[in-house]
């Protein structure tokens, strides 16, 4: 079964069962970009039902919506909310309009949602409108970035709490690790000594920071501009919609909003979007080193650096019998080189808005929603699949460092800069090892005091002696 809408350009024919109208319909069958629509961003169907909600709060408070068809607004709200009727939001995430389809697509749900509540059938929009009721004092230009902007704080939680979970991982690992002495390298070169411990703790510490700035840009996202409707002149809204209407919704939420000072300013401004996006790239190439660091150290394993052993989840080649690959960081690199990019995207259309309008927003929602929602999977995968079970090999870390030559710059202060440079030159030349020359051969120390100096703690932390 199906039914007839009209709007000014004419009628669509649409499912009886279908919940969205003929204005959503026109967008869908316009924009075949991603083919991933709204629904697939379940936080973006609720910040809607939210953001409509307090609007038509607001809107019966002051007067200028019937009670009875505001309450049935609020009760169709509550389902999206809820969760339900995700599948009718079928707009695809980039879009013309500056997101005008993708509102209309929550107007018309709403809409037809309480109509039937009041037992009316979907389409009969001369009870309970669309645009002259559920859109009443409002604008995509305002509505649409509120929720944007609310369906980020949700979907941010989510995945600072995945970094606050990796983070974790890696301190349980540097105190599993803690007395586990290693090489450290400057310049893929021996450098000096420490402890896997340490090494792990350095991962954990930088994900924390991580975690402080997304906090940081998060609060940035608390400001909107609801009630600024078409362009900030809160053109159609009644007097002391913009200020009641941001206390519904902080309400509701338990978010405090505040009401940008400049509705002309915030109506046209995305750079909150940028700041956020800058830092999913800073995490994304925090997380590109991290991976690469652990490909490095778990290389081999008979013929690479071999120090930690990495979770053989799959097989690695369908030619070389045995061969196993570190695919979970592989595919956290890749989900970081994907954010990179995209914070491209999120530059270029925040850059491309013309005059009191960003029209690029659509974009925008697209590369910030695909960025958090790949980074906390791979940020999941990358502490499930990979780092809560990682091992060491403890031995032949160990043997590394004392073959290693290195480790003479802890004799310089004893020796000096020029014989302890001399002393490496000659176990280069002769594949000696440094306590052989320094010992054995020349003397320069006692085996007591080679113990003294090359002792763990001393290795690891001489600053604390």
């Amino acid at each position: 079964m199906t039914r007839i809408e009209r709007d000014f350009l004419g009628e669509k024919e649409l499912p009886d069962g279908a919940y969205y109208g003929v204005q959503t319909l026109r967008g869908k069958e316009n924009f075949h970009i991603t083919g991933i629509p709204m629904s697939a961003e379940p936080y973006f169907v609720r910040a809607f039902g939210y953001v409509k909600k307090a609007a038509a709060m607001a809107n019966r408070d002051l007067g200028v919506l019937d009670p009875r068809i505001a309450d049935a607004i609020i009760g169709a709200c509550d389902r999206l909310i809820a969760g339900e009727m995700a599948d009718q939001f079928v707009t695809d995430f980039i879009q013309g309009g500056a997101g005008t389809s993708t509102n209309m697509n929550a107007n018309e749900v709403i809409a037809n949602l309480a109509l039937e509540s009041i037992g009316r059938c979907k389409g009969e929009y001369q009870h309970i409108s669309p645009n002259d009721h559920v859109n009443y004092g409002q604008s995509t230009n305002d509505t649409y970035p509120t929720a944007f902007r609310l369906a980020l704080i949700l979907r941010l939680a989510s995945y600072m709490d995945a970094l606050r979970r990796l983070q974790d991982a890696f301190f349980a690992k540097a105190r599993e690790f803690d007395q586990v002495l290693k090489m450290g390298r400057t310049h893929l070169q021996d450098a000096v000594p420490m402890s896997l411990g340490q090494e792990f703790h350095g991962w954990g510490t930088t994900i924390g920071e991580e975690v402080k700035r997304l906090a940081e840009v998060r609060a940035l996202l608390h400001e909107i501009n609801l009630g600024a409707t078409a362009i900030g002149t809160s053109v159609t809204a009644a007097p002391g919609y913009p200020e009641l209407v941001t206390r519904h919704l902080s309400h509701l939420t338990d978010i405090g909003f505040v009401l940008a000072a400049d509705l002309v300013e915030a109506t046209s401004d995305t750079g909150a979007y940028v700041q956020l996006s800058g830092v999913l790239k800073r995490t994304a190439a925090k997380l590109t080193k991290i991976c690469n660091d652990l490909r490095l150290l778990a290389s081999g394993p008979r013929c690479g650096l071999h120090e930690i052993n990495l979770p053989q989840v799959q097989p690695g080649s369908s030619i070389m019998p045995g061969k196993v690959n570190p695919v979970i960081p592989e595919v956290v690199n890749q989900t970081s080189f994907l954010v990179i990019g995209l914070d491209l995207t999120v530059t270029l259309a925040a850059s491309a808005g013309q005059l009191q309008l960003n029209v690029m927003e659509p974009v925008i929602t697209f590369a910030l929603f695909t960025s958090i929602f790949t980074m906390e999977n791979a940020v999941n995968s990358l502490r499930v699949n990979c780092v809560q079970g990682i091992t060491a090999n403890v031995e032949h870390a160990r043997a590394m460092v004392l073959n290693s030559l290195g480790i003479v710059t802890v004799l310089k202060p004893l020796l000096g800069y020029r014989q302890c440079a001399e002393i490496a030159r000659e176990g280069y030349r002769a594949g000696k090892s440094l306590h052989d020359i320094v010992v054995s051969e020349r003397g320069l120390i006692t085996q007591e005091k080679w113990d003294e100096l090359f002792s763990f703690e001393n290795l690891v932390s001489p600053g604390s002696n």
